[in-house]
């Protein structure tokens, strides 16, 4: 199956992924157009010599050494796991598409596995969702941070005396995030605070030197007009000047906050970072 095959019969409803992935050759035969779209190479040896075994599902390289025989999972992350593709493939069409995202108990039930699996699941695709590009936002950019957590209002007395010691962010995580106007990506990290080194640093590790780059009336983003087209909008005054405004990353931040409040309810803050990169694709 070459790539051009692989686009066109690629399951676009959860229907179709149900229907299609309930192959186990048709499984193996998706992975391997994504994964060899110039021919199987031995993941060990890198050798392009190597022969299928039907009965087993998996190949041989014609080179001996450790490891000579191995599947189409191996090195990725369904390795080392029982659970079938039929499973692992509509699951990721799940998290993939689910724009409010999906918990694991949602996903317990669509693919009638245990609520442990699905979350060992749901994590094994979020940390395969990282970023691991080196290429940078070309512009026009947007770039906001917002702050996740409960509202205080809803705490129990004791504990919101504990946990809140300030207002506004206080108790709450902080994110950053980039919008690409022009790919719909979007780049989110869980950082410590928004101190003018902190999200600087996040702008100029993913935003290309030149770039167009909207942000609102933040100190912290004073300076950046020194290698980047950098413009504002004061909030106190509009939301929107022209083409000057950061409405795409504060939809993305409204879309982030009612998957985690409506569906996950409660999030911990060191796992924080999957959801936002299960949330950081960009929009097809």
């Amino acid at each position: 199956m070459d790539r051009k095959t692989l686009k066109e019969n690629s399951p676009r409803t959860l229907l179709q992924a149900t229907r299609y992935f309930a192959n186990p050759q048709v499984c193996i035969d998706f992975l391997v157009a994504i994964r060899w779209p110039d021919g199987v190479t031995c993941p060990t040896c890198g050798n392009t010599k190597v022969s299928y075994l039907a009965n087993q599902q998996r190949w041989q390289c014609s080179k001996k050494h450790p490891k000579r025989q191995f599947s189409v999972k191996v090195g990725t992350i369904f390795e080392d796991s029982p659970i079938g593709l039929d499973k692992w493939l509509p699951a990721v069409w799940l998290v993939v598409n689910c724009k409010n995202g999906i918990s694991s108990y949602e996903l317990a039930r669509d693919l009638e596995v245990t609520q442990q699996t699905a979350w060992f699941i749901g994590h094994r695709i979020r940390l395969a969702m990282q970023r691991g590009t080196f290429d940078k936002m070309s512009g026009p950019v947007e770039a906001d941070e917002s702050f996740i957590g409960g509202l205080a209002r809803f705490m129990h007395k004791d504990r919101k005396e504990k946990k809140i010691k300030g207002t506004g962010g206080a108790g709450k995580e902080l994110v950053v995030g980039l919008l690409d106007r022009e790919t719909g990506k979007v780049r989110v990290a869980h950082v410590a605070d928004r101190k003018k080194k902190t999200l600087q640093a996040h702008v100029k590790e993913h935003v290309e030197k030149g770039a167009q780059l909207m942000t609102d009336e933040l100190a912290s983003y004073t300076g950046l007009d020194a290698e980047y087209v950098h413009q504002f909008v004061n909030h106190a005054e509009e939301y929107v000047h022209g083409n000057i405004h950061t409405n795409g990353i504060e939809n993305f931040w409204s879309l982030l906050k009612r998957g985690i409040k409506g569906t996950y309810v409660s999030v911990e803050p060191f796992h924080l970072f999957r959801y936002l990169d299960e949330q950081g694709v960009p929009v097809q």
